[in-house]
């Protein structure tokens, strides 16, 4: 199924950036998908030196894998995403 005809799915990918010369990529990365994104947070976690990053997508299954994918190939980046259980309807 192509991602014209694809169902879309409600996601969380949550972000923890411990290498901050990776915010860069990472905010390109998600401008880039600015279209599927419902919302997002960040908080600074300044006495531990990292920052947490919550983004909240309805989007197609693979773009969001992909995307997730991608932040967490960047170096002292982790993301893991959560999918709702239900679709939502077609793009």
């Amino acid at each position: 199924m192509d991602a014209v005809n694809q169902e879309k799915r409600l996601a969380m990918v949550a972000i923890i950036v411990e290498d901050f010369d990776s915010v860069e990529k990472l905010n390109k990365l998600i401008h880039e998908n600015g279209q599927y994104i419902i919302g997002r947070m960040g908080l600074p976690c300044r006495e531990r030196g990292v920052s947490l990053i919550s983004v909240a997508l309805d989007a197609p299954s693979d773009v969001i894998s992909s995307l997730s994918g991608k932040l967490g190939m960047l170096p002292g980046v982790s993301a893991k995403t959560v999918y709702a259980k239900t679709q939502t309807a077609q793009i």
